[in-house]
């Protein structure tokens, strides 16, 4: 497997990704998944098997406790003090093969090298169970999350 940055020519791959995983939600838009990539590119990735993509990272720096709302736009963010994972997304071709594993350490070392304290997360369709077995711990926030599935959950992974 292999990780690499995402370039402008994967976006549609991107686009029927998140369709693919995520049917009880409404697609976010291009302009605002482009957003997520443009505030930070090196902690978004690609993830290919056999040349052909599998998955994809978005990731940024962010404010804990706060998560942004779905099909909100981002622009450069100062004074973050958490890596928000907005999405590791793989389709059924990324399957047993530790696709997600690998991201989410590479987004480990990322929030390590850049002194991030934390990585942060809303959780939905059931993948709280996931993350809940990689470290993250449920947390409870302000922030209304009722834009996003009924079973959404916010949590957070300390480094």
């Amino acid at each position: 497997m292999n990780l690499r940055p995402i370039t402008q020519a994967d976006w549609s791959c991107i686009l029927d990704i998140q369709l693919e995983c995520y049917p009880q939600i409404e697609p976010e838009s291009l302009e605002v998944l482009q957003s997520k990539w443009l505030a930070s590119p090196e902690s978004c990735f690609i993830i290919e098997a056999n040349n052909s993509i599998i998955g994809y990272c978005l990731a940024h720096p962010w404010y804990l406790d706060n998560p942004p709302s779905l099909e909100q736009q981002l622009a450069k963010i100062d004074q973050a003090n958490t890596l928000y994972l907005h999405d590791i997304a793989l389709s059924a071709k990324a399957q047993g093969k530790g696709a997600g594993k690998q991201a989410l350490n590479q987004l480990i070392s990322f929030a390590n090298t850049n002194n991030y304290p934390n990585i942060s997360l809303v959780a939905v369709q059931g993948a709280h169970l996931y993350w809940g077995k990689q470290g993250f711990i449920a947390k409870q926030i302000n922030k209304d999350l009722s834009a996003y599935p009924e079973d959404a959950r916010y949590m957070v992974y300390t480094l």
